[in-house]
């Protein structure tokens, strides 16, 4: 299957800038799987599609405000440094620029000292290794220096750094948010509850590969990144339930897809493990765990428009974005919903 089939053309003005006031005021596009139907909804009435007994899944990842400004020690040249992920202790494998003056051995000064780094390795893809000298507790000194890494597609400044974090964010090391899971408020999620539905958590540290386009012409050659994912024992057993009692399990998110489906056996039911996934979800895929998904929309020949087309069908997607593009719909992380049932 070719790279090219996956392509739409998007105004700019349709990326969404800026997060709406009302989390769940979103627009939600309702696809059917069944009878391929397209609906246009708002995003709260997502209640509406789920009923009792099934269990909605969630990933808990939260981002770290991962993009540090500093200066290089000695010349004072301004660096920018992305943290991609923990490796053990202080060494964070990281994206630096400009890279021509990040050698071995560079040390870079952040927040007037606060926070110091030494670059020790350069690995594939030209990521930089660095290993970090402070005091205190580098979570705190994070949050006092760090910025949000919003994606390169959203230029306007984030005046809350919580409107990128969703509202049960816990388990912090992501380079970026689980989008799906931003239209939900702690209310919507208490109706849904009520209703009887089940609520499941994973965690999945979702990477920068995540907005890394496809580079090559057949999507069968792609080499996907790699995330840790964590699912609890407490957390598989309700899944499980409900799987055995029949219901559904709809993920939010393609992080939750991810998971679920790296560690679910051919029957869908899933066993609590951690780990680092690879899975590449693309028409073709038999899905052995989950039923439906609520998903953003995402960049044209990404794999992710790849894995949503996986689940509701390459066409029924594509027309689908046609119609939101043409509705007026607000496009990725910021932007309106899906829901594919």
């Amino acid at each position: 299957m070719d790279v090219k089939d996956f392509y739409y053309e998007l105004p700019p003005e349709l990326i969404a800038q800026d997060p709406l006031k009302d989390r769940s005021s979103s627009r939600l596009m309702v696809l059917g799987r069944e009878d391929g139907s397209i609906e246009h909804h708002v995003f709260r009435e997502i209640v509406d599609y789920l009923y009792p007994g099934d269990c909605l899944v969630i990933n808990n990842t939260k981002v770290l405000p991962a993009r540090l400004y500093g200066a290089k020690e000695g010349t004072q040249a301004g660096i920018e440094l992305l943290l991609l992920k923990r490796l053990d202790g202080d060494r964070w494998e990281t994206l630096v620029k400009p890279g021509k003056k990040a050698k071995i051995g560079t040390k870079i000064q952040f927040g007037e000292g606060i926070l110091t780094g030494e670059i020790v390795d350069i690995v594939e893809e030209g990521n930089r290794i660095i290993q970090f000298s402070y005091t205190g507790i580098f979570e705190e000194i994070l949050d006092q220096l760090g910025e949000m890494p919003l994606p390169p597609y959203i230029t306007h400044r984030l005046e809350d750094k919580q409107r990128y974090q969703t509202v049960y964010a816990k388990q912090e090391g992501s380079a970026a948010a689980p989008t799906a899971g931003l239209h939900f408020t702690p209310h919507l999620l208490e109706q849904i509850r009520k209703k009887g539905v089940e609520i499941a958590e994973v965690t999945l540290h979702v990477g920068l590969g995540t907005f890394r386009p496809v580079k090559v012409e057949q999507i069968a050659d792609h080499h996907m990144h790699s995330e840790f994912y964590s699912l609890e024992q407490a957390q598989a057993e309700k899944i499980n339930q409900a799987k055995a009692d029949g219901h559904r399990i709809i993920a939010v998110g393609t992080t939750s897809t991810r998971t679920l489906e790296s560690v679910a056996d051919a029957d869908g039911y899933v066993k609590a493990a951690s780990g680092w996934t690879q899975i590449f979800i693309y028409p073709g895929y038999h899905f052995r765990c989950i039923d439906g998904l609520i998903t953003n929309f995402h960049l044209p020949e990404s794999t992710l428009i790849m894995l949503v087309s996986a689940l509701a069908g390459r066409e029924h997607v594509m027309e689908a974005y046609a119609q939101a593009v043409q509705e007026r719909y607000r496009f990725f992380s910021f932007g309106d919903a899906m829901y594919i049932g």
